[in-house]
């Protein structure tokens, strides 16, 4: 039987599961006593070996270990001779450096001198090369190999800068310029047939020729001259044909006065916007075949030259194009087109003073600016592989024509809004007659409210302009010239709000008739008499008309600040594209713009997919990007008003509405009580009769029931108001709080002139007293039916009146503690001449 004794190394290791193991394993026929009697003296003689093993490398341990001690120290005694030996080493090191430093200082002299005496010899020796080139350079020009030519130019312009500015040698200088511009003068002619012809290896040598004598200026040159002529012939087609088309219909005109009876039709003209695409297109067409074999002929350079054609391209012809521009956008109006003239010419005020500009001139001018920014974005697609500062200076020449236009843009809007504007025709005249007044308020109020969305899609439309014509450029005079136009057409509905005064028959009453001072004798004589002048319904028909003025105001609230919040939007997202085309995408926003010597902005590769006409526009002019961004950032806080001015002239029109709202409502009730302190009742004496005669209750004078009845049809009046705010379930609290509001400051305006109005009673009788009692008790009533608590001056007014005369000192002091207001008890003791002392 063998024995597993890897599980006694186990940590885990149990004896009695190893015994029961070990038990199981014996041969069934053999007895349990035997197989564990065989075990344990197999235990026993391993445990033996195991223990004599252990023994016998214990003993040859001990006797290594004597041994390996000597090794040790004879290492460590290695070491020590060692690190002597090494310092040793240093220290002769040391002395050495010390001793030879003066030897390398003196070597390193020698070595420059050495440098200085090889850099004289070949100066030297570019000297007399220099010389000898030019003692042979005539020849090698008189044997016409050019290229050889070329070398021996470079050769001595490489001479010339080695041996620097020495006086002998500034003949051969003078020399050397007159002969680069002798080859400049011989490549020429060839160069510009190789170009025409398109010979690309003679093409390619020629070039080749002038890039070794530094001359690339001159290959530009020749190359744009070349072309340049052609592309010329595109541009003067327009001119011709115009040209052919005047002969043609004055041929025309000749022969039908000669035969008057035959019709000859005339021969079309050709409009300036009609023909621009065919010319972009011809003129693209022309590049893409130069990208291509410039390609081929120039790889190293094509990528700048082709740019540079269409640069000279568009110097060349741009005055003529700013004129095209200029009368073609004139041509849409009939009066600048038969005068031959244009928006410069509006604007400078050389046209007569009628003439302004229309909204068709700047159509027009955006229809050909967007032809050109179609044209832009093939181009740069076509030069995509250009340096990002070739393709913005190819950019800026192809939008330079529109530069005058744009720089001028804001005066353009202003001007169109301002004509626009002033088309809106706000007042509602009619034929006087029955109800004349009240059909005039409506009409015009009716007028003032459609203004309102119209004058937005107005400016709504300007910032469409702006975006389309100058790419958000121009924001900042947008904004000036919205909140210059938004001030006049407020200042419009301000006159015609006084106008309306008129109208209303409120024109006599001030700024401070909220204050509800107390009005003359005089004025209210005169109140009394424009009463009678209007009918109840007339003078209803106006109060309509008036409540009807507080829809403009909302209208013109609401309207202005969405569309000051949309304008507020539109700046926030011109300001993520402006920032994305001018420094790039915002993956690499950090790498991908950099400052150019003069301050300006460039975009980086980067940005170059997302150049736009602002982009182009704003590179140049880094004050004005600056001031635009500044802007944009600001539009991006919520308190941003992006019309400041117009926001605050809002706000004030509103106030100006409720003014006149509030006076044409409260007119009535102050015509009603102008001279209630001097009606004659208060100082009449009751008649003694020879009869006792049963005394019957007063009843409330005309005047208050009048005034009572105005305030109870109030409600009824601001219903249709009301109805017309609350168009939906979420508005009909806002409604009728609206309603309320005004109900209550109509009557407290009311209340507070009855209550001026007592103060002036001078002197009262107990007849008197008793009747004004009872009118201001039917005013408390009506005031409790409109759920308007009675104030306590006009409820003490009414106890003090209903008292009896020879009791009112005795009620005065017995009920002190009662809600009377006691200056008020006193006045009415003082009208009363009841003495309280």
């Amino acid at each position: 039987m063998m024995l597993d004794l890897g599980s006694f190394s186990d940590e885990k290791f149990d004896p009695k599961k190893w015994i029961n193991s070990a038990s199981k394993s014996r041969h069934p026929q053999d007895s349990l006593d035997k197989h564990m009697v065989d075990l344990e003296m197999k235990l026993q003689m391993v445990s033996e070996e195991i223990a004599a093993s252990l023994e016998e490398q214990s003993a040859s341990s001990v006797l290594r270990v004597p041994r390996a001690t000597r090794d040790v120290l004879r290492l460590r005694d290695d070491a020590v001779s060692l690190r002597n030996s090494v310092a040793g080493i240093l220290d002769k090191l040391k002395k050495a450096e010390g001793s030879s430093a003066e030897s390398i200082a003196a070597l390193a002299k020698v070595d420059t001198v050495k440098q200085r005496m090889e850099a004289a010899y070949e100066t030297l020796q570019d000297a007399a090369g220099l010389t000898q080139l030019s003692a042979t350079v005539e020849d090698v020009f008189a044997s016409g190999d050019l290229p050889r030519a070329a070398e021996t130019l470079a050769n001595m312009r490489h001479c010339l800068s080695a041996v620097g500015e020495v006086a002998e040698f500034a003949n051969i200088r003078k020399q050397l310029e007159v002969l680069e511009d002798r080859l400049d003068t011989m490549v020429q002619p060839r160069l510009s047939d190789a170009l025409s012809n398109r010979k690309i290896d003679v093409a390619q040598d020629l070039w080749g020729i002038l890039i070794r004598i530094g001359r690339f200026k001159s290959l530009e040159l020749h190359y744009t001259k070349v072309h340049l002529k052609t592309i010329k012939q595109l541009w003067d087609d327009f001119d011709l044909r115009q040209r052919d088309n005047k002969i043609a219909n004055e041929k025309i005109e000749a022969e039908r006065l000669t035969n008057s009876n035959e019709l000859h039709p005339t021969m079309p003209t050709v409009s300036f916007s009609s023909w621009l695409p065919s010319f972009y297109d011809e003129l693209l067409l022309y590049l893409e075949q130069e990208w291509k074999w410039c390609m081929i002929a120039f790889p190293d350079d094509y990528k700048a030259l082709v740019p540079k054609l269409l640069i000279e391209t568009m110097a060349a012809v741009g005055s003529s194009f700013v004129s095209r521009i200029n009368l073609a956008a004139g041509e849409v109006v009939p009066e600048t087109k038969a005068l031959a003239k244009g928006i410069l010419d509006i604007l400078s005020g050389d046209l007569p003073k009628g003439i302004k500009i229309q909204t068709r001139h700047l159509d027009a001018l955006i229809e050909l600016h967007n032809m050109t920014g179609t044209f832009a974005r093939n181009i740069q697609h076509l030069f995509s592989e250009s340096d990002v500062r070739v393709l913005m200076d190819t950019l800026k020449a192809v939008y330079f024509p529109y530069e005058s236009f744009k720089q001028r843009y804001g005066q353009m809007e202003r001007a169109i809004l301002s004509s626009e504007i002033a088309g809106v025709d706000l007042r509602g005249a009619v034929t006087r007659g029955v109800g004349a007044q009240g059909i005039e308020l409506s009409e015009t109020v009716r007028r003032m409210e459609e203004s309102i969305p119209q004058v937005i899609l107005l400016l709504e439309a300007a910032i469409g302009r702006c975006i389309s014509f100058t790419g958000g450029s121009e924001a900042d005079e947008l904004i000036l010239a919205l909140d210059d136009i938004m001030l006049h057409y407020i200042s419009t509905l301000q006159e015609t709000l006084k106008s309306l005064r008129t109208v209303c028959g409120v024109d006599h009453i001030g700024d401070g008739s909220r204050k509800e001072l107390g009005p003359e004798k005089r004025e209210g004589t005169q109140n009394a008499r424009r009463v009678d002048l209007i009918s109840n319904e007339e003078e209803w028909s106006i109060v309509q008309g008036a409540l009807q003025i507080l829809t403009v105001a909302d209208c013109l609230t609401s309207r202005s600040s969405v569309f000051e919040a949309s304008l507020r939007a539109t700046l926030a997202r011109l300001s993520t594209s402006l920032s994305l085309s001018v420094f790039g995408s915002s993956l690499d926003q950090k790498q991908s713009y950099i400052t150019n010597d003069g301050g300006n902005v460039e975009p980086s590769v980067g940005g170059r997919a997302a150049l736009d006409v602002a982009a182009v526009r704003l590179a140049d002019i880094p004050e004005k990007a600056r001031k635009l961004f500044n802007l944009l950032e600001q539009s991006k806080d919520p308190r941003f008003h992006a019309l400041p001015l117009a926001s605050q002239r809002v706000a004030a029109f509103a106030e100006t509405v409720n003014e006149l709202v509030y006076d044409v409502l409260i007119s009535k009730v102050r015509q009603r009580l102008s001279d209630v302190s001097h009606l004659p009742i208060w100082s009449a004496v009751e008649e003694q009769g020879g009869f006792h005669l049963p005394t019957f209750s007063a009843y409330p004078q005309s005047y208050v029931t009048s005034v009572g009845e105005y305030l109870l049809t109030l409600p009824q009046q601001l219903e249709p108001l009301a109805e017309g705010i609350s168009n939906s379930d979420a508005n009909n609290d806002e409604a009728q709080f609206f309603a309320t509001e005004w109900m209550f400051k109509v009557a407290e305006g009311a209340t507070a002139l009855y209550m001026e109005q007592l103060r002036g009673i001078q002197y009262i009788t107990e007849r008197g007293a008793q009747q004004l009692s009872v009118d201001i008790e039917y005013l408390s009533n009506v005031l409790s039916a409109l759920s308007m608590p009675v104030p306590p001056v006009l409820a003490t007014f009414q106890t003090c009146f209903a008292t009896p005369r020879d009791q009112l000192k005795d009620f005065l002091k017995s009920d002190s503690e009662n809600q009377l207001d006691l200056p008020t008890a006193n006045l009415v003791c003082k009208i009363r001449r009841v003495n309280l002392d």
